[in-house]
């Protein structure tokens, strides 16, 4: 690409940023506190091992056909199709459950030693839940992790669900479709309050489309890599423990 293109882009993102506030690529994570947080102390938490979705989810194609925009019916656009040509087929992928040990390790790897904040190991939450008897499938994420609260004898649950774990097709020099990953955390206390979210999802995309998420990486990296990225942005927001290594 010729420098003064470069120069140009990043001129215009440098623009966005100073007008907006935030990356040409957007927030990649989106966090929400509940009203209610101020209200407890948290100084000991149980780290629940994550599941990951059991719904299949888009495999990711890089698809050439344009989604019907919201608010258009699909005849209204229909002259735009050759009634002759057939899409290709979407097919769909499952999260692998190796990705749900994946992200549990990486937010104990961090949060094992994070001042002001005692965690406990992912094996003792794995065993509290088992250990709670019960139907599985009549009780939510939230009655699960309060319970385990209770059993730990902790002040909160950090519990998640991996949504998207999809690896790169290609090198670090290009891919298609690259790595795509998403999670969702939350912190709950014993009386089953959900006192904090986390939420962060990202598709890398080229150069062309984020410059700034791009040049921080300068390669297409794999699932893994970008995991341990959201994880990291992700605590940069997490309001228990003071952030820093005991």
């Amino acid at each position: 690409m010729p420098m003064g293109v470069v120069r140009r882009m990043g001129l215009v993102c440098l623009a966005g940023v100073m007008l907006a506030g935030t990356g040409c690529s957007g927030s990649k994570v989106t966090t929400k506190a509940s009203n209610e947080l101020p209200r407890y102390q948290v100084k000991t938490m149980a780290l629940v091992p994550f599941t990951t979705i059991a719904t299949p989810q888009l495999r990711d194609q890089g698809d050439p056909f344009m989604s019907t925009p919201q608010g258009v019916r699909r005849s209204d656009i229909s002259v735009g199709v050759p009634s002759n040509v057939e899409p290709p087929p979407r097919q769909t992928v499952t999260v692998p459950g190796a990705a749900a040990e994946k992200v549990t390790q990486l937010f104990w790897t961090r949060l094992r030693h994070r001042a002001g904040l005692v965690v406990s190991p992912p094996g003792d939450g794995s065993k509290a839940v088992a250990s709670l008897g019960g139907d599985p499938l009549k009780a939510t994420p939230e009655m699960t992790a309060a319970a385990v609260v209770k059993k730990l004898q902790k002040d909160a649950a950090l519990i998640g669900q991996v949504l998207v774990y999809q690896e790169r097709v290609g090198s670090r020099l290009g891919a298609n479709p690259p790595a795509s990953v998403g999670f969702e955390i939350k912190v709950v206390a014993a009386d089953g309050q959900v006192l904090w979210a986390g939420n962060y999802y990202e598709r890398q995309r080229p150069m062309t489309e984020d410059f700034m998420g791009f040049i921080h990486r300068w390669a297409f990296v794999t699932a893994d890599e970008l995991a341990q990225y959201g994880v990291d942005e992700v605590l940069k927001e997490f309001p228990f423990g003071t952030g820093g290594e005991k």
